[in-house]
């Protein structure tokens, strides 16, 4: 099992920045991949970004260039770093895990005014 703690999420300007950070506990050496996924309102959850553990990064097209995921394995925890935000980054952000079934954090709200 593990458990998934996101924070970081808010209110921000189009262009502006935000990091989002994801906490895990339980059976962190088990995990072979972290990363965000989003939801917004109407739509699918879609991958943000994810990262194994041997370092492999994947990026959603939308945000390559933008957004950058990073993980610090001593901490448990994942970064995700936006910037240049756009107004259709407003969603929910939910931080991801895998062992061999996939586990979710409770989500975090991101919202991007024009």
């Amino acid at each position: 099992q593990v458990q998934l703690v996101e924070s970081g999420g808010g209110f921000v300007q189009a262009g502006g920045s935000l990091r989002l950070s994801c906490v895990a506990s339980g059976s962190t050496s088990r995990i072979n991949r972290m990363g965000w996924y989003r939801q917004a309102p109407g739509k699918q959850r879609e991958l943000v970004a994810t990262v194994t553990s041997s370092d492999s990064l994947v990026y959603a097209d939308s945000v390559k260039g933008r957004f950058t995921i990073s993980r610090d394995k001593a901490k448990n925890t994942v970064y995700l770093q936006m910037n240049s935000l756009k107004p259709e980054d407003t969603a929910v952000y939910y931080c991801y895990a895998r062992i061999y079934s996939p586990y979710w954090g409770q989500g975090t709200q991101v919202t991007v005014s024009s």
